[in-house]
């Protein structure tokens, strides 16, 4: 039994030492170099669209999309009432949008606090926090 437990390793071990992936060749491939040059192909340039302001545009509350947390939502608004609930929205989206920018200042990018708090917007609108 161990004859045959140690047979089948160096089978094993010949088998993966033959494989070589992306290991270079000796021989150098059929181009006589990397195969990686081959495969870099000069491509068009292709020039940027011009993106339309409805794309770009945040939505609004009523027109939200229907997302995860959106029951929650609606039941917060038969709790609470519309008024109390767009308080405490309102302070929550006050209080995230500061952190965001403590964040920004505390990492030396506060050029990019208005996109993540564009991108914290839409993915409210995504899980639904903002129907």
């Amino acid at each position: 039994m161990n004859r045959f437990v140690s047979l089948c390793l160096i089978f094993i071990a010949l088998v993966a030492s033959s494989v070589q992936g992306f290991a270079p060749s000796s021989l150098g491939g059929i181009s006589g170099g990397s195969n990686f040059v081959v495969s870099q192909r000069p491509r068009a340039v292709q020039q940027p669209v011009a993106r339309s302001n409805s794309k770009t545009s945040l939505q609004m509350g009523s027109q939200a999309k229907f997302g995860i947390f959106s029951p929650a939502v609606y039941a917060a608004k038969i709790a609470l009432g519309n008024d109390k609930l767009n308080k405490i929205r309102g302070k929550a989206i006050s209080l995230h949008s500061q952190y965001i920018g403590d964040f920004c200042e505390w990492a030396g990018a506060y050029h990019l606090r208005t996109r993540l708090i564009k991108k914290a917007k839409v993915n409210g609108d995504v899980l639904g926090f903002l129907v």
